[in-house]
């Protein structure tokens, strides 16, 4: 089985079928070769929910039908049945309820996820732990990395992360962190979402910014504007074929963008040829300012308290996911 679907549970991660200790697969789930890669839904998933259970949405070979609902898993290599397919684990965890109760909830969800990882170190300690998280399981993430041992992380990837950036701050300069790779992928499709979290959700400091605007700069990290002019030339120069922008506002255009998915599977699956260098070279731009998509050749207009209160009233009513 190249996917184990595990949630966060009362004492402990748990399987999500049947509910047991996931020790036990997770060591048969390693026998495998290749890479493992843990996959951390964001904002309004919940396991078990009728209709926003992320094993049966992107976190799923399978997903049901959504125009949301693209597979991870088979978008990063898994379900090939290849011998070296290597692990796949969706790990799911209540953001449900209001941002401010999910928000409160990603530290506990960040705890689990590092006793995952540090039971999938224990049984395979030469093997990194790469992860890729959407909007606010950055939160999840990054706490985890911060609690886990040296060496344990490889690779991750954070789309349109949904936190503040003194959270990736600790994450880097943990024993973990210092020797992970970290590629902060975002959009000005976000700029909206990115606006309305640095306002609703308090920030740890005066002055702290969003990982959007303020993503640490440090050798072993990368940011990367997908919308950019110049992002799509230098990925195609590297052999990827992404589509054009197609919309000016988008919590999940990390992940639903035609093409992208081959990108994050060869990032994952092949970092010796993508290194952090050859990345580099290719893709660090000077990120566009925000706003610039809305209002690309003038500054935006000031919002009024009601202009702003209808805005987000607006997004917070139809944001699923």
């Amino acid at each position: 089985m190249p996917l184990l679907e595990i949630n966060t549970g009362p004492d402990g991660p748990r399987l999500h079928r049947g509910g047991q200790r996931p020790d036990t697969a997770l060591q048969d789930a390693l026998r495998r070769t290749g890479p493992v890669i843990i996959m951390v839904h964001g904002f309004k998933f919940a396991p078990g929910h009728a209709r926003d259970c992320p094993h049966g949405h992107i976190l799923s070979l399978t997903p049901r039908r959504n125009w949301k609902a693209l597979s991870w898993p088979r978008g990063l290599g898994f379900g090939e049945d290849a011998p070296d397919e290597g692990l796949a684990v969706a790990f799911g965890w209540s953001a449900r309820g209001t941002l401010w109760q999910a928000y409160g909830r990603a530290p506990d969800a960040a705890r689990q996820l590092a006793k995952l990882i540090g039971a999938i170190h224990r049984i395979d300690p030469q093997r990194p732990v790469h992860m890729v998280a959407h909007s606010l399981g950055a939160r999840v993430v990054l706490g985890a990395v911060a609690a886990v041992p040296a060496g344990s992380i490889g690779r991750v990837i954070l789309l349109n992360g949904a936190d503040y950036a003194d959270t990736a701050q600790r994450a880097l300069t943990s024993a973990a962190g210092a020797g992970a790779e970290l590629l902060n992928i975002t959009t000005r499709e976000n700029d909206l979402f990115d606006f309305l979290f640095e306002r609703l959700i308090q920030p740890p400091r005066r002055g702290a910014r969003c990982l959007a605007e303020h993503f640490p700069a440090r050798p072993n990290t990368l940011h990367i504007q997908l919308d950019h002019p110049a992002t799509r030339s230098a990925l195609s120069q590297l052999g990827f074929d992404v589509a054009q922008d197609a919309t000016r506002i988008c919590h999940w255009s990390a992940y639903l963008r035609p093409g992208l998915m081959e990108v994050y599977r060869a990032l994952l699956r092949d970092p010796e040829h993508l290194s952090l260098g050859r990345l580099r070279t290719h893709l660090c731009h000077d990120p566009d300012p925000r706003w610039s998509r809305l209002w690309p050749r003038t500054a935006p207009p000031a919002l009024t308290a009601r202009a702003w209160l209808s805005s987000v009233g607006g997004v917070i009513g139809t944001v699923q996911r």
